[in-house]
């Protein structure tokens, strides 16, 4: 007589994130079993509510270091990398995490013969590109796609929620400021629902023939930076000028406040701001069968906070 099956497991890196937490609930209802690699376990403790008791356990381990990796990924069925930053605390930090930390998973997984490898990438990555974190990104796709060539790879744009860094920025920023700066106000955008992007995932997994294959992930919409300005300032109920902020102006601003607490803004980010970062060719949600959700089905509710009344909803 043969014992209970056991469950998958599934190591998610950098699961305690914005990403995570919107991918590690979907893993669980999956049945899978559930490691969260992060540096900080204390910090994933939240997530283990998301699924049956012990499913899901956080695990020490820096992408950074080769032995961590590998004891985090053995045995497991599938293996996923979300692990980015936006802005270097050291110089170099972008190639350690983006594309030696990349490699590392990539080979701990090929070693362990974890099934399926997913690694989360960006639009705009690309190794002629002048921001160091474009380039980082696709010398990320470059270490797995050498260490373990079936990997898939995602390429999101600018992705959106209840926790992201845009809409929330600058929303709050139209509740404080009569002024909004906009830099490049011409470069487009193509933003993606982080469910979308969790979806994505685990339709990676459950589908036969995405082995190898890279998705560039965008929403239904293309939106120029100054448009989404508008319309966050429309959503918040407010009135306010924008400014456009000529770019030799905007880099001396950055000088200053790359190196200031928060890192609001720095050089690199004005080289991939003066770019489109909307999806090319490549397949998409489409392609795994996810109809992208809007902007504007999600982000009114979530800066309803920034209006003068605290909760009047509305759109365009």
């Amino acid at each position: 007589m043969s014992g209970p099956t056991q469950a998958p497991i599934a190591t998610i890196f950098g699961g305690s994130g914005f990403l995570g937490r919107y991918i590690v609930p979907r893993l669980a209802a999956a049945g899978y079993q559930v490691r969260i690699a992060v540096r900080d376990p204390i910090a994933a403790e939240y997530l283990k509510l998301a699924g049956a008791p012990g499913q899901i356990l956080p695990w020490p381990a820096s992408i950074a270091n080769p032995a961590q990796v590998a004891r985090a990924v053995q045995g497991a069925a599938a293996a996923i990398n979300l692990v980015g930053i936006l802005a270097e605390k050291r110089v170099g930090d972008f190639l350690r995490i983006h594309a030696e930390g990349a490699g590392n998973i990539a080979r701990a997984s090929a070693q362990a013969g974890v099934g399926r490898l997913i690694q989360i990438s960006a639009i705009g990555a690309d190794a002629a590109s002048p921001s160091l974190y474009a380039q980082s990104k696709a010398a990320g796709e470059a270490a797995v796609r050498s260490a373990f060539p079936t990997a898939t790879i995602l390429r999101p744009s600018l992705v959106f929620g209840a926790q992201d860094q845009f809409f929330n920025r600058f929303g709050e920023m139209a509740a404080r400021s009569p002024i909004m700066p906009v830099i490049s106000g011409s470069s487009r955008f193509q933003p993606v629902y982080v469910g979308d992007v969790a979806a994505a995932v685990m339709a990676v997994l459950s589908r036969p023939g995405s082995e190898g294959a890279c998705y560039d992930l965008g929403g239904p919409r293309i939106y120029s930076f100054r448009q989404l300005l508008e319309w966050i300032v429309h959503i918040v109920g407010r009135t306010r000028v924008l400014v456009p902020i000529p770019m030799a102006v905007a880099r001396v601003q950055a000088a200053v406040l790359e190196h200031l607490p928060g890192k609001l803004l720095t050089r690199d980010q004005l080289k991939l701001l003066a770019r489109d970062n909307v999806a090319g060719d490549l397949p998409g949600l489409a392609d795994l069968g996810i109809v992208p959700t809007s902007v504007e089905q999600i982000v009114p509710a979530q800066l309803a906070r920034f209006r003068p009344d605290g909760g009047g909803v509305f759109g365009l």
